[in-house]
């Protein structure tokens, strides 16, 4: 069989919590028909949420690949390449999208990407960075490098939410961006992940980027956690100045839809995705902002939990209350 060349690739980025899955899932809604898309995902905390977030049990030319567990160009970009030339020897897509986690160094990627063994297989397009404004009111969100950095090697931006800004936010993105040295970059304003697809279609303006920034982590396995036959699987992770916590539940076990919605809408955290079986079918459920936003879902193998948050005695708070609101007799993985 002969290999894929030139496969279209572009990367979303963005910070935590400003829409990269949604804009994803409306990029999907716009594929050719005839097109097979693939998608990356990497994801901070270790359960892997959004693979299940995009999947559609009925659109068989749409195949998704998840690298959970933080960074996924750390150790040398093995993580990354794994699973890349798994999913591109699987797929043999027309277009490839890669989502790195929001506290990801985007510039590795693209690194990664346009390396030498990937020039005859990847066609490297347009880098979108995604932003919610409001954000830049934050200190601790203005000035984190790698937020920065997503701006760095934008060739698109993306105002996110643009519908809940309750006025003109623009000058307070150009401002930041003038500071950042970041200019001519066009600026396209999103509602519910609302975007042209022909954003995908030029080129990259940074290809073989350098990075001065080099990172490195143990060595540690890469892959979905599998739900157990009874109980629930309980996986934390630490990095970048968050605490990550989740669960992976058993498929036997349902929640009530209505005491779910209850319990995730009152916790204190920065971000939470989950996918839960219920009485009422299966949902996903995304936290950002102190926002709830409930999707319905064609159908979930099993059900998943996970949160992000900056304090340490917020992430044990909430771990005992979900553990308690939910009972969840968990195995440490």
């Amino acid at each position: 069989m002969p290999r894929v060349e030139h496969v279209p690739t572009n990367i979303i980025t963005g910070a935590l919590g400003v829409g990269k899955t949604t804009l994803i899932q409306t990029l999907l809604q716009q594929k050719p028909q005839h097109e097979r898309w693939a998608v990356l995902v990497n994801e901070f905390g270790e359960i892997g949420i959004d693979g299940a977030l995009l999947s559609n049990s009925e659109d068989n030319s749409v195949f998704i690949r998840e690298v959970p567990g933080g960074c996924m160009c750390c150790t040398s970009g093995l993580p990354m390449q794994i699973a890349l030339n798994m999913l591109l020897a699987k797929a043999r897509p027309h277009r490839l999208l890669i989502e790195p986690t929001g506290l990801g160094h985007p510039k590795e990627v693209l690194q990664t990407l346009s390396a030498e063994h990937y020039r005859e297989t990847l066609d490297v397009r347009s880098t979108l960075t995604l932003v919610d404004i409001r954000k830049l009111a934050d200190k601790r969100w203005r000035e984190h490098p790698t937020f920065q950095e997503q701006f760095q090697i934008a060739d698109q931006i993306i105002a996110t939410k643009s519908d809940l800004y309750s006025g003109d936010f623009t000058p307070r993105l150009t401002d930041y961006l003038h500071q950042l040295g970041v200019t001519d970059i066009p600026i396209t304003f999103s509602e519910h992940g609302q975007v042209d697809i022909a954003l995908l279609q030029a080129k990259s303006n940074f290809l073989q980027i350098s990075s001065k920034h080099s990172h490195a982590h143990p060595p540690k396995a890469h892959s979905t956690i599998i739900a157990p036959p009874e109980a629930s699987i309980k996986v934390e992770n630490s990095g970048e100045g968050y605490f990550s916590c989740g669960w992976v539940c058993a498929a036997s076990q349902q929640f009530n839809y209505q005491h779910v919605v209850e319990t995730l809408s009152s916790l204190p955290i920065d971000r939470l995705k989950a996918v839960m079986r219920t009485e009422r079918g299966a949902f996903g459920f995304n936290l950002s902002d102190g926002d709830l936003v409930v999707t319905h879902l064609d159908n979930a193998t099993d059900s998943r939990l996970e949160f992000l948050t900056q304090d340490r005695v917020i992430a044990q708070q909430t771990s005992d209350n979900l553990k308690s609101a939910f009972n969840l007799i968990d195995f440490v993985g």
